[in-house]
């Protein structure tokens, strides 16, 4: 729950490698901020910190148009030591971030890459070859079961341009690479679930990923609503 494997690229001057990194997020009743621990400690870059606050766009957008976001998050990249800069892990981050609110668990066999729009639509970014290289050669280390692979946006597909390693491994069915648009299929791929879609009231259904994610917050709603009714001061 709220762990994810998202990817970024080391850049050595004549040679770049792509590394998987540890993203983790956390979720409770609050007054709808997400917290980037990055950018808290001044180890988050500009970009990162106005990707992180995408997320809360979004999640106010899609889960909370009629009644306040209630929640406290908060999202870091493990063991890093140090700037985290750029916005391709914010895919990544919003998946981890659905995972720690709904309670639904992600595979841990796969990697994810993508920046995000306000709109959930997963938007291209640079060095997709090295990060996809760079997980399988861990992933190969420690032996293919079939069941690792990487999810990248569809915008990347044309840039595709792999080592005969990788493209022989993709073909024989033991590492997978999965193009997708929108956070949805993204979340649909790392749990086995479906996404779900909204009535004409905007209720998700209720076995559903975003119905699982509207649930958990109308209950931090409720619960805040009781606990001000009972005349407890609502902060941080």
């Amino acid at each position: 729950l709220g762990q994810i494997n998202g990817l970024s690229v080391i850049d050595l001057g004549d040679y770049a490698f792509g590394t998987p990194t540890r993203i983790s997020a956390t979720a409770r009743l609050g007054n709808g901020e997400v917290v980037d621990i990055q950018r808290e400690i001044d180890q988050g870059g500009p970009i990162h910190a106005k990707g992180v606050l995408i997320l809360s766009s979004y999640l106010g957008r899609r889960y909370a148009r009629f009644q306040p976001l209630c929640l406290s998050a908060s999202l870091v990249f493990e063991q890093t030591y140090g700037m985290v800069e750029g916005d391709s892990a914010s895919v990544a981050e919003l998946c981890a971030l659905l995972s720690a609110i709904g309670d639904v668990p992600l595979r841990q066999s796969v990697a994810v890459t993508g920046s995000v729009n306000q709109h959930g639509e997963v938007q291209a970014i640079g060095g997709v070859n090295e990060k996809i290289e760079g997980f399988f050669d861990i992933c190969n280390a420690r032996g293919l079961t079939g069941d690792e692979g990487v999810i990248i946006p569809a915008a990347n597909r044309k840039h595709l341009m792999l080592r005969p390693d990788v493209v022989t491994a993709a073909e024989q069915g033991r590492f997978h690479i999965w193009a997708v648009s929108h956070v949805d299929q993204a979340m649909e791929l790392l749990t086995g679930q479906h996404a779900g879609l909204p009535d004409q009231e905007g209720i998700y259904p209720t076995d559903s990923i975003n119905g699982q994610v509207q649930q958990r917050l109308a209950e931090f709603f409720a619960v805040r609503q009781h606990l001000i009714g009972q005349g407890h001061q609502m902060d941080d």
